[in-house]
């Protein structure tokens, strides 16, 4: 008895595993599957972190590289912060300085 339950059993599981294995993969899962190809092709030669970077920004749906207007944007939030550090700021002083210092 012991052996036919552990029998059917064992059939039961091969047989969702199976079923499992023919399962189409949704439109999401293709979406995906989709992307993966297209920024593969675009990593090109990339290698270490650099490909990885370019991975994760790419299947995050983000741009590969920062448009120009972007990183003129990160060099002045850079620019700004150290300026601000320079001169102790915290708190709502920091706070007001990087707002003026951004927008000029």
């Amino acid at each position: 008895m012991k052996l036919l339950i552990a029998t059917l059993c064992l059939a039961f599981a091969a047989t969702g595993a199976l079923a499992q294995d023919k399962k189409e993969p949704s439109a999401k899962q293709k979406a995906q599957q989709e992307r993966m190809k297209d920024c593969n092709a675009k990593a090109g030669d990339k290698k270490g972190d650099d490909r990885k970077k370019f991975m994760s920004s790419c299947l995050g749906g983000g741009k590969a590289e920062a448009t120009p207007a972007q990183k003129a944007q990160q060099e002045r939030m850079t620019a700004c912060n150290k300026q601000a550090t320079e001169k102790k700021l915290k708190g709502d002083d920091r706070k007001k300085f990087m707002s003026s210092c951004l927008k000029s």
